[in-house]
């Protein structure tokens, strides 16, 4: 009985060493080392009262946690009203990583990039 404890055990310890091993080979091919490469940015457009906004930028965030490519997140002010304009300033000024534009400048902000 003991044995075939010790064997269930050291099986589920394979399979999750397995496992744990073709997710790192995984990641490792979808997410290629950034290096000299030109950076990326994320552009979010934003309207009304900028329900939603702070989740999606946040998520945006969050993939870069998992060793994905740095990226800037940039908020473009597709119609924000006074209610959105807050939020969005509110997420520029906690996150450094966070920008945000009226749409009609997007293409000057990306230049910048």
């Amino acid at each position: 009985m003991l044995y075939a404890a010790g064997e269930i055990i050291l099986s589920l310890l394979a399979v999750f060493g397995l496992f744990s091993a073709l997710w790192l080979l995984f990641r490792r091919a979808m997410f290629a080392q950034a290096g000299d490469q030109p950076g990326a940015c994320a552009v979010v457009a934003a309207r009304g009262d900028g329900s939603g906004l702070e989740q999606t930028v946040k998520e945006l965030l969050w993939l870069r946690l998992g060793g994905a490519r740095h990226y800037a997140v940039l908020i473009a002010d597709a119609g924000l009203d006074t209610k959105g304009k807050a939020v969005a300033a509110a997420l520029a000024n906690s996150l450094p990583e966070v920008l945000v534009c009226p749409m009609e400048r997007l293409t000057d902000y990306l230049d910048l990039m």
